[in-house]
């Protein structure tokens, strides 16, 4: 299978216009001169290796499928991102949860705890099992959740800051719960697809018909974000009591 075969296929089904530089190099590493590779498996393998990767690297930086550069710009009062735009998640906060409260779900966390009803238990996977049964009980109207077992209520709304192929910058709000952006679910490095995105005074406002969640993660920048969250969070609150 060629290279151009590929690309085809990830533009056609994903929207990722894939670099040739980037995609060539996959196929030396892949050792595809040996051609028993099957094609399914190829463009899979292919598609989770820029899953993984950093889009200023992977992707091609195509005028119609960035963001506009003063996208920033607080005296555009709405404008309309038609697409489809790749973009990579560089942060996400839970803006319906407290600084404190956010804190104390991490410290429960360390501590292998929970919180059920006025009651704090051990647990093994904290949040998770919550969260699960808000999705089976049909919780996904669109409407954000109470607090979750995590201490936050892990269906936010959340704050984004998401990153094009030339390395522009956005705020992105979430408007309505979107199924996989969650701070359990959701990596930093995950890929997400904008497309007819409504951006209002610099921010984008995401709802689930603007968005096509790809998912992925960048292991380099999702490790010490998290690792270093806790200690963020602890910052922001005395900056703010020192104001």
């Amino acid at each position: 299978m060629s290279a151009d075969q590929i690309a085809a296929q990830l533009q056609s089904t994903k929207s990722l216009c894939v670099s040739p530089s980037w995609l060539n190099a996959f196929l030396a590493s892949s050792g595809q001169s040996q051609r028993n590779i099957p094609t399914s498996a190829l463009t899979k393998t292919a598609l989770f290796r820029v899953l993984a990767s950093d889009i200023r690297e992977s992707l091609l930086i195509n005028p119609s499928s960035r963001l506009p550069i003063d996208i920033y710009d607080p005296n555009i009062q709405e404008r309309r991102l038609q697409g489809p735009i790749p973009v990579q998640v560089l942060d996400i906060e839970d803006i319906g949860t407290s600084l404190w409260g956010q804190v104390e779900a991490i410290e429960r966390v360390e501590r292998g705890e929970a919180v059920r009803g006025r009651e704090i238990v051990r647990t093994v996977a904290v949040g998770e099992d919550q969260e699960a049964q808000e999705s089976s009980s049909g919780n996904n109207n669109g409407n954000f959740g109470t607090p979750n077992a995590s201490g936050s209520s892990g269906y936010g709304p959340h704050r984004l800051i998401l990153q094009d192929t030339a390395g522009t910058k956005a705020v992105a709000i979430e408007m309505q719960r979107i199924e996989g952006i969650t701070l359990e679910k959701l990596a930093i490095g995950a890929k997400i697809v904008l497309r007819n995105a409504t951006v209002a005074r610099g921010m984008i406002l995401l709802n689930p018909g603007c968005v096509d969640l790809l998912g992925g993660k960048i292991e380099a920048l999702d490790k010490p974000w998290k690792e270093g969250r806790k200690a963020r969070l602890l910052e922001r609150i005395t900056a703010m009591q020192d104001e």
